[in-house]
């Protein structure tokens, strides 16, 4: 969610006829889009600010801005803190961000607007997308739970629903400019159309995204257990274009804890919604976030988290020790777990999901899968001469072109999985096939390069393979529930 709010917040400065300074050049707008979730999120803002206070110094027409979360929280507070910076402003007006450096350019003064009401859902306001094949969606913000560990629904309030026909119109302007891939998203997802009173309007939007022609990739996230029904599972099934791929957030294995975290689920309802998925796609793979050393978490708690990763063989896991959030009831809770046994219980879970990790990919040595070629995803691609890509349930695959010809990002490649570690896989056999793709020819043109344009993109068949690849996402925050 935050990153889809940052591509909005570029979006808006383009408009008001900014450019993006170039690297190694100083900036004349620094924006920070922020996040509440974990307590080092504010040090790194505070020690952000005040590395640039001398940059300022130097040079007085230099504005800062500080939005999301934590601005929605801190509101005055960062001002007082860092008087150098000069708009401040919340998750729920990011368009008024031009308007309020204009101000504060005008009137030599600090700006400080925090609405306590959505102004304009984000995919409604400009956008300067960082993908030219990919793309964020955003069906609803704001989320009706109220867990305990959580300062999200303080601050991005209740769920507000978007129009599936909004969606649907937002998503085929998309694919008209070469998109393939869509990322649906809301703090709970799978929620979606409880403000307008439909159950069944999430399944019915990916069913309704798969009709969509020339959509190749539909993923979401992230959905809450609580709201996963078996016409979500359905629907994935059943819609070629929806990724194999989920990510349903844990957080703990343990009934108990559970009730005390108000996730208002237990350990077998989480168990049978994986059970279902399993039986429905065979193939597809599971991450999750947990919360080590929630208040009150005993020795037998955490087994019981340990003993679910055992049982749910996840791809992948987000795993946070429990970070105290003022303003949350956990922050009060009594029976507070000392840090060295929050962290020894951390590095226990770490290195069982790694091993399980490792084992999964192990598994796909030797099978071909169908990449989107990715752009910047590989540090070490140019050492080892390898571009890298995603699969079909979003595992990064580092792959060596040999002697084909070199696709670009957004085109579709068939590898075959060569070697295997915990959180990447490696194809280093040469490509099988390649499909250049009209989110490949977007890219050329994103580059300048003159643009030959490919054949219209073909829905693909269900994918035979699928583990996704490590990516940052706070717990409880923005972008999970």
């Amino acid at each position: 969610m935050n990153v889809h709010d940052s591509e909005r917040l570029s979006g808006l400065l383009e408009d008001a006829g900014y450019d993006r300074a170039a690297e190694g050049t100083a900036a004349d707008i620094v924006v920070f889009n922020t996040c509440a979730v974990r307590e080092n999120a504010d040090n790194r803002l505070y020690g952000n600010l005040g590395h640039l206070r001398p940059v300022k110094d130097a040079n007085p027409g230099m504005q800062i801005a500080v939005g999301g979360c934590l601005a929605q929280k801190d509101r005055g507070e960062i001002v007082r803190r860092a008087p150098w910076v000069d708009v401040v402003f919340g998750t729920h007006n990011i368009g008024s961000l031009p308007t309020l450096l204009e101000r504060a350019r005008v009137q030599r003064e600090a700006q400080v607007e925090i609405a306590e009401a959505l102004e304009h859902f984000p995919s409604t306001l400009p956008s300067r997308r960082e993908s030219a094949y990919a793309a964020w969606v955003s069906i609803s913000v704001g989320c009706n739970n109220t867990c305990t560990f959580c300062i999200v629904p303080a601050l991005r309030g209740k769920e507000k629903d978007r129009r599936p026909g909004d969606v649907l119109a937002e998503v085929r302007a998309l694919v008209e400019e070469g998109v393939t891939e869509v990322t649906l998203l809301g703090q709970n997802v799978n929620a979606y159309g409880s403000e307008f009173g439909d159950r069944q309007a999430f399944s019915k939007l990916l069913r309704a995204c798969g009709e969509i022609e020339g959509l190749e990739r539909v993923r979401f996230t992230s959905p809450h257990p609580r709201d996963f029904t078996d016409d979500v599972i359905e629907a994935m099934a059943q819609t070629p274009n929806v990724m194999p791929q989920l990510h349903m957030p844990l957080q703990s294995g343990s009934s108990k804890v559970l009730k005390d975290m108000r996730r208002s689920y237990r350990q077998e309802r989480f168990l049978g919604i994986v059970e279902k998925v399993r039986a429905a796609m065979p193939q597809a793979a599971l991450t999750t976030d947990i919360i080590v050393g929630f208040p009150g978490e005993t020795e037998e708690d955490f087994e019981q988290t340990l003993h679910v990763v055992r049982e749910s063989r996840f791809a992948m896991a987000f795993t946070f020790q429990y970070s105290k959030r003022p303003g949350t009831p956990a922050a009060t809770m009594d029976d507070q777990v000392p840090p060295e046994v929050v962290k020894e219980r951390y590095q226990r879970l770490v290195a069982l999901q790694d091993q399980i990790s490792w084992e999964e990919n192990q598994k796909l040595i030797g099978r071909e899968v169908e990449l989107m070629v990715s752009e910047g995803e590989g540090k070490k691609d140019g050492e080892h001469r390898r571009l890298s890509g995603r699969a079909p349930d979003n595992r990064l695959v580092h792959f060596a072109v040999g002697d084909s010809e070199e696709p670009r990002p957004g085109d579709m490649v068939t590898v075959e999985v060569t070697y295997a570690a915990p959180h990447h896989l490696v194809a280093d056999s040469g490509i099988r096939n390649l499909r250049r793709t009209r989110a490949g020819d977007a890219w050329d043109a994103r580059q300048g390069k003159p643009v030959q344009v490919s054949k219209p993109d073909v829905l693909l068949g269900m994918p035979k393979i699928g583990v996704p690849a490590e990516q940052p996402a706070p717990v409880g925050g923005c972008c999970d529930t």
